[in-house]
Order: structure tokens, then sequence, then C-alpha cells
């Protein structure tokens, strides 16, 4: 059964709660309030999200501002709660008043939607109809079932116990025979059932007189620019009154009418000569028009297609897409607004929620903080093979040193031949200290050493650079897990490509669920943030950076542009958002 249902305001505002109570922070609503609904992540509560022992759904009613959530244990799988949302959403809607903060008379009716809910649910299915199978020797063509809604009085397969095609307890048939030639029905006259032979569905005769018939029904052909005999116009085609409301109807109407179907054939056409034009241009000032899926589905493929240029990951742009579809649905449309302006627009406020961090990480202020408690700040990079993490390292370090704090380098990455020494290099140049115990140690314990090491120094800052390894090997995940585990650092700052798409996203993702799952602390350890390398690489082409905000959650604090110490830049969020939908 569910645990809770709330109400409330796009602005936060609890207008009815099942519980009755407010939701307290740690609580699964908060949960899915932080991390889903405040950023746009997620179209719609259809799949529903997971807190801990919880599952979340919840629908949102765009028109009005309102927010619906439904909260039950996750082994129940309620089948009947997306059935529930709709009915409490359009039931609420009814009696929502913008003055109002309390609605606690809603109460009996919730408990009797959710007693209707539930008892849709249990219902079984409709039993599909059994397919009707012909008579042995019945003619193909012959007395298939009629699309057109004519009956037959015959048994379920049309042919009655005499096998002439008669029902038996009247004596002659009156439903619609198929043609497969002709491709349409005729019907079969009383005249032409009696006294028929067993063979009849072959008497030529019979054939011969159903031509006639069809052929005095065939309409004469007349090609352009000939004339019939009778070639003056009738009265009632020279009258372009509507009888339906007396009003006189223009030329241009008639010959629209005439023509058939067109392209002035559309809703907004058939509007306008319905209303008339000043009412049509009314309602396009006064912004009444009502947004669908069907208006928006163009304008949100063609944005999908911009930003799968731009090197965003198909899978998140078909979510982002998706995610604007339902915060437009049941919108009405701005007064001089085009329905592709209001897409870009939803599209572009979705993008800067999402590049927008949760949490602030000002690293200069936690390392004063982490300074005044007599230790060392401590961040850990990692990532996959070739990257650049430890060049972004030494980046980072020389970042540092601009702001007046003394740093120290722990060469962990004991695997890639190599990887010792060209950390010594960058500490060299930098004249900053490195420790390090060479290759085929543990990186957890070298990790720690160098942290024990920076504390008696007094050195403020620990970066540990850490060996490249793919995100399916499952050995040296662990690895990462344990050094990570044993020493719990301040940051740990994923480092990937900005030339990557859709790799960015299974990378990122595998690597935040092996730490996840690999980690033996009380709370879940995760990625922090991420450094995107190689950006000055990549032109126009900068989705890589709103994958992987997308993915992990975590904000992208240094981008990579260059090969020098000074090429290490903040992400410009805006810059990014005009880049991805110019």
């Amino acid at each position: 059964m569910l645990e809770e249902l709330l109400i409330f305001t796009r602005g936060g505002l609890i207008l009815w709660s099942l519980a009755g109570g407010d939701v307290l922070k740690g609580s699964p609503i908060d949960a899915l309030v932080r991390s889903i609904l405040l950023e746009g992540r997620s179209a719609g509560g259809g799949a529903g999200f997971s807190h801990g022992q919880h599952k979340l759904q919840w629908a949102f009613h765009n028109a009005l501002g309102l927010a619906f959530v439904a909260v039950y244990r996750r082994v129940l799988h309620l089948l009947y709660v997306d059935d529930l949302l709709a009915a409490v959403s359009g039931e609420f809607s009814r009696i929502y008043d913008p003055r109002r903060t309390s609605y606690d008379e809603f109460g009996e009716r919730f408990r009797e939607l959710h007693l209707e809910a539930e008892a849709r649910a249990s219902r079984p299915p409709p039993a599909a109809p059994a397919p009707k199978k012909p008579a042995p020797g019945t003619p193909v063509g012959f007395l298939q079932g009629d699309d057109d809604g004519g009956e037959k009085t015959g048994d379920a397969s049309g042919v009655g116990d005499s096998g002439d095609g008669l029902s038996s307890a009247e004596g002659r048939f009156s439903g619609v025979e198929q043609n497969s030639s002709a491709g349409s029905g005729v019907v079969l006259e009383e005249e032409e059932v009696k006294g028929r032979p067993s063979n009849w569905a072959f008497n030529l005769d019979v054939l011969r007189n159903r031509d006639r018939k069809r052929n005095k029904n065939i309409v004469k052909f007349v090609k352009p620019g000939r004339k019939e005999k009778d070639d003056t116009p009738s009265v009632k085609k020279l009258d372009y009154s509507d009888p339906a409301d007396g009003r006189e109807v223009s030329v241009m109407e008639q010959a629209a009418a005439n023509q058939g179907p067109s392209k002035m054939d559309k809703p907004e056409a058939a509007s306008i000569r319905k209303n008339g034009w000043f009412s049509s241009v009314f309602q396009s000032i006064a912004g009444s028009h009502v947004l669908e899926d069907s208006d928006l589905q163009p304008a949100l493929k063609a944005l999908k297609d911009q930003l799968m240029t731009k090197n965003v990951a198909e899978e998140i742009a078909e979510k982002l897409c998706e995610s604007v579809a339902a915060s437009l649905r049941g919108k009405k449309l701005g007064s001089f607004t085009r329905i592709s302006s209001t897409v870009q627009a939803a599209m572009e406020d979705a993008l800067v929620r999402i590049l927008t961090p949760r949490r602030s990480i000002d690293v200069l202020r936690d390392v004063h903080a982490a300074k005044e408690r007599g230790r060392p700040y401590v961040i850990v990079f990692v990532g996959v093979n070739g990257v650049g993490k430890s060049t972004n390292l030494a980046k980072v370090a020389y970042w540092l040193l601009q702001h007046d704090l003394t740093v120290m380098l722990a060469a962990c990455d004991a695997f890639r031949s190599g990887a010792v020494e060209q950390l010594c290099t960058h500490a060299c140049r930098l004249q900053i200290p490195i420790f390090e115990k060479g290759y085929e140690k543990d990186p957890a314990v070298v990790a720690k050493g160098a942290i024990q090491e920076a504390t008696q120094n007094k050195s403020d800052v620990v970066l540990v650079d850490t060996a490249g390894r793919m995100q399916d090997n499952e050995p040296l995940m662990r690895a990462l897990s344990k050094l990570i585990n044993l020493n719990n650092p301040d940051l740990v700052l994923f480092v990937g490509e900005a030339l990557v798409g859709n790799d960015a996203v299974d990378q990122l993702t595998k690597f935040d669920q092996k730490l996840t799952d690999l980690s033996t602390a009380p709370t879940d350890r995760s990625i922090d943030g991420i450094l995107l390398t190689k950006f000055d690489t990549i032109d126009d082409k900068v989705g890589a950076a709103l994958s992987m905000v997308y993915v992990s959650g975590a904000p992208v604090m240094f981008v990579g542009c260059g090969q020098s110490y000074t090429d290490l830049k903040k992400l410009n969020i805006k810059s990014i958002v005009n880049t991805l939908l110019e």
C-alpha cells in the first residue's frame, strides 16, 4: 500500500499529504526533490525513482504548477500508481485555488480514488475474441468478417447447416459478401439467394447479373475541357450562403471547400474559416493555445538532432527532450510566441539547471577549512587510460601554488611504466615535494604514507595520482575503491576527455557505480567533481560536459584547454548552453 502521497506547488508549498506531515530532511521525497525535480532531470515518474527501500512515482500539472508524488515500498510493485496519480491530478485540479493553502477535505475523495484505482488494477484484461474460421469447402474471399458493420444471420462461420450460406433459422442470408477481386462488398438480394444449386457461387449467370447492376452505378469519367450535354449551372451551385449560420461564404472559402483537403486544411486554418480572422488573431494575442505533444514533437526532434551534433549522448538528448515535453505539456502558448521559441527557452532553462552544481564546491575555501583543523586537503584523480590525469594534476598543482598554498604530490600509479618518472618531472619543474615508493606497490598504502608525511610537514594539499583503468577492469576498480576507503579523500575528481560522446556516459556511470558498490564506509562514496581535458580540440562539440554532469550529478570543476600549466579554466555554464543551442 501507499506510504505517502504528497501534493505541492512548484514553489515547494505542501497543499495536501496522505500522512499529514511535512517532508523531513533525508526523506525519500526530499531526495527526489533535490536530485531529480529541482534539476529537471526526468520527464515523469513512470519509471520511478528508488531511494533506499522506497520507490517514488510522480506526475505534474503544468497548467497549475502542481506536483503529485507517491511513495511506497519497492518490494510491493504497485501497478496502479500511475492510474491513481492521473486520477488525483484531475480531481484536485477541479478544486484547486491558488489562494488556499489547506485541502483537508480532499482526504475522503482520495480514499475513493484509491479504491477505484486498486479495483481497476485487479481486473483481468479482456480476452481477445477468437478468430472466425470458415467452414470446410467455403470459397476463398466468401463470407469473411465484415469490417463495415454488416450483420450475418448464420452460425459462427457464416454458413448454415445446408452449406449454401443460408441461416438454418430463417432460410436466407442478409449479410455482405466480400468480392476479393473487386475490393468492395455487394449486398445479395433475396431473388439471387432463392432456388440456387449447391454450386451457386460459380454460377456464371449470377455473376453476369451482378456485373450489370454494378455498371448502372458507375460514374462516367469526363476528360478536362469536355462538357456534358447539360452544362447550365444549377441554382444550388451558385448559392454561396451557409445555411448553418446564415452568413455569406466567400468565393475563396467555397473554392477551398470544393478542392478538398489541402495544405491549408489544418486546425488553425479551420479555426479561421469557422470563427473568422479576427477571432483567430485575438486567440493568438491572448495566448489561449494549449500545448500538446503533437505541437511539441517537431521542435523537440530538431533540438534532439542539434544536441547530438554537439556530441551529446543520444540517450541523454532523448531524456532531455522528454523532460522538456513534460514541463510544457498542458501549458498555454504565450502571446505572439512561436512553439519553437517556447521549446528552445524551456530547453535552455533545463540545461542551465543541470549544469549548475547541486552544492557549492569551493576548493580554496575547503582547503583553508582543513588547514584550520590541522590536516591536509586530499584530492584523488581517477579516470580511464590516456585521458591526461598526470598532466592536469600538475595544472591543478600550479593553480593552487598561485593561491599561496603548499602542495605535495603522491605517485600512486604503480602499474604504468614511466608514470612515477613523469610525475617527478612535473614536481621538479613546479619545485614541490613528491612522495613515491616506486612500482608494484599497493597504491592505498602509498597514498596513506603521503598523507601522513604531508601532515608532518604542514602541507596544505595532497594531490594523489592513480593509474588509468578501464571501467570494466574489476581488479583495478577494487584497488581504487580500497585507496578511497582507506584514505577518505576530501575530493574525488574524475578526469575525462571532452572528445568522447556516448562513451562518457558508460565510463562515468560504471566508475560511480563501482565506487558506490565497493565502498566500505558508512556513507556511499562516489565521484565528487569532473575535470574535462583536451577541451581546446573540440571546437563547438561540447556535449560531453552535459552528458557527464547529467549522468553523475557532479559539476565540471576544471577544464583543461592547452599544454602549459596555465591552461586550466573554470567552466562557463552560460557559454556551454549557448554553444549547445546555437
